[in-house]
């Protein structure tokens, strides 16, 4: 959790004045350009989720996905160059925030659209378990890996929703979807904008388990996902972990979130996953020493990728031409 933190801190002043938005010019010290979503204060759910995930489970991740990123396994240096726009990093520095991917660790990539992660994770899923019924009718050891979907709560307003829950229900796919709801929609209160208890009911309403979870208490997240994981390795069919959250920053790095009560924040701040977390080893333990050594390495690792990624290539012109689709007769779209 404090990696993501200390990466998500870094990343988020390294952006600013990387976009004109919310009355804010583009400058040209800003070594982050483009919209940057922010996973701050929501961190204990990638973090309990992925500690029960090897590097051949796969998942789905969102706009916001750099904690589930990096709580995959993906290299944290590689994943501030592609936020440079830099040659080292994942894409070649040609994705940026919202495109990074990392195959090499199940990490199938972030999305700059809301829901489209879900139908990629069923599909993912789908080939999980035709491979797994090759490897039975081989004889060959089974490998019972899954998908595991990311997604926002503003994402089950949307098609792709019902259509990923229901296509993983009927084929009884090895996939664990998990809603991180942050309460917010882009700039939207999400209560606003859903009708009936939220994604929990709506999984349950396809007969699909449902667990819903403290998002900000990583210890519970860390055992529901212990139980949900289990039960869809088994071969159980999907599941849905309901995660209760906040996003303690605005939509993009640069919103300064006017719209939201202060109050409200406040009151958000007061859960944070890591100050909880932090509480509850010192009383156990007596002592927050250790946690203390963590963090500073977190905050070493973070600045040598900064470093890193300012001093690392830009990606040559010829890169323009490479990871285009051609549909035939040499004209490219």
């Amino acid at each position: 959790m404090v990696r993501i933190r200390a990466f998500e801190n870094a990343a988020e002043i390294a952006s600013q004045g990387g976009v004109s938005a919310y009355g804010q010019s583009a400058g040209g010290s800003a070594q982050v350009r483009g919209p940057l979503h922010l996973s701050t204060g929501q961190e204990a759910v990638p973090a309990g989720v992925c500690a029960h995930l090897s590097t051949r489970d796969t998942i789905t991740s969102t706009h916001r996905g750099h904690g589930h990123t990096l709580a995959k396994g993906a290299d944290l240096g590689r994943m501030m160059a592609e936020l440079f726009g830099k040659a080292s990093g994942f894409n070649g520095g040609k994705g940026g925030s919202m495109h990074i991917a990392d195959f090499s660790v199940g990490m199938l990539g972030a999305n700059g659209v809301v829901a489209a992660g879900l139908p990629i994770a069923v599909g993912a899923a789908q080939a999980q378990k035709l491979k797994q019924k090759t490897q039975a009718e081989q004889g060959r050891e089974i490998e019972n890996t899954i998908t595991v979907c990311f997604f926002g709560d503003g994402a089950i307003n949307r098609g792709p929703f019902l259509e990923a829950l229901n296509w993983a229900q009927v084929y009884h796919l090895p996939v664990l979807f998990v809603c991180e709801d942050n309460r917010w929609s882009a700039t939207t209160e999400s209560t606003a904008m859903t009708a009936g208890a939220g994604a929990s009911a709506r999984a349950q309403s396809l007969d699909i388990a449902a667990t819903q979870v403290d998002g900000n208490d990583v210890v519970a997240v860390y055992q529901a996902a212990q139980a949900l994981v289990a039960q869809v390795r088994a071969g159980l069919g999907p599941r849905l972990l309901h995660a209760l959250t906040y996003r303690v920053k605005g939509h993009v790095s640069v919103d300064p979130a006017a719209y939201r009560n202060p109050q409200e924040l406040a009151a958000a701040l007061q859960t944070d996953p890591i100050a909880r977390l932090r509480e509850r080893f010192k009383a156990i333990a007596q002592t927050d020493q250790s946690l203390t050594a963590i963090e500073d390495a977190a905050a070493a690792e973070v600045n040598a990728a900064l470093a890193a990624a300012a001093a690392a290539p830009w990606p040559d012109a010829s890169a323009a031409y490479t990871d285009v689709q051609t549909t035939g007769a040499g004209t490219w779209y």
